[in-house]
């Protein structure tokens, strides 16, 4: 496997530090260093918008380990991690590959500054690639080579989508494109995906603020989320809110805005073995 395979009809934007970017923004909220001044500015307009210190971004990053966890545990030995972003804390192959050495995963991202690091990140790593793409063209990504060369497409994979799909706008038809990932998807493969809720007066700031300066970010409501996993069979506990999905610890309740910022959960598609 290459590291950072770019398809030839993919032309990733150059790295612009007057502008925030989405992947640059959500590692300053984790505490990160690969960010700009333009990016942590916005985090503090987040942060006043929504005072959280950046716990409902910690969650959502535990949920990935969970549900990661879950799957290797079903014996899915290969992963998609769409939109991954930067690298922080515990990846989707540092999390696959404790629970099977041989597991393999292909991060996919349209940010200069992931691929730069993912690159980096991975130069000693012959299981796990990077490669450029846009996860709203999901014919193009699984015709990418370096995704159909580095997994097995014809067998069941991990398609994760951990906070990626709420900077898809409705006008660009989410369902849409989630619909064909899973028409593509080999039978017993799973999704995963977390979204953020409409469930909070301060989610809905959130919301304004990230439409104000990214044109993305758009919130919906816990049924919406659920509407993504159709035709899937939904793991218990469902689509729920992340502390409560196969928490690790007693979840204290009630849930703060934290824990309600985010729904999400794994479903498979039917057929191959269990």
């Amino acid at each position: 496997m290459s590291w950072t395979q770019q398809d030839p009809g993919f032309s990733p934007p150059e790295i612009d530090t007057t502008r925030p970017s989405v992947a640059r923004v959500y590692d300053a909220v984790l505490g990160g260093k690969d960010n700009y001044p333009v990016d942590r500015e916005l985090t503090e307009q987040l942060m006043a918008a929504f005072p959280d210190g950046g716990r409902g971004a910690v969650i959502n990053r535990a949920m990935l380990g969970r549900a990661v966890r879950h799957m290797s545990g079903a014996g899915i030995d290969q992963f998609l991690d769409l939109g991954s972003g930067l690298p922080t804390v515990q990846n989707t192959h540092e999390i696959a590959q404790s629970a099977n050495p041989r597991a393999k995963v292909v991060y996919v991202d349209n940010d200069p500054i992931v691929l730069a690091h993912g690159n980096a990140l991975l130069a000693d790593n012959r299981s796990t690639a990077v490669v450029a793409g846009d996860l709203r063209e999901p014919e193009r990504i699984f015709a990418h080579s370096g995704v159909s060369d580095a997994l097995d497409l014809r067998r069941p994979v991990g398609l994760i989508m951990n906070a990626v799909i709420q900077h898809v706008l409705d006008e660009e038809d989410p369902v849409g494109i989630i619909g064909r990932y899973k028409e593509m998807m080999a039978p017993g493969s799973y999704l995963l995906l977390t979204h953020f809720c409409s469930s909070t007066p301060e989610a809905r700031r959130l919301e304004s603020v990230l439409l104000q300066a990214l044109g993305r970010g758009q919130l919906r409501s816990m049924a919406q989320i659920a509407g993504f996993f159709e035709g899937l069979e939904i793991t218990e506990p469902g689509v729920v809110y992340l502390p409560y999905w196969r928490p690790d610890e007693p979840v204290a309740a009630p849930l703060d805005i934290s824990g309600l910022l985010y729904g999400g959960g794994l479903g498979r598609k039917p057929g191959g073995e269990e």
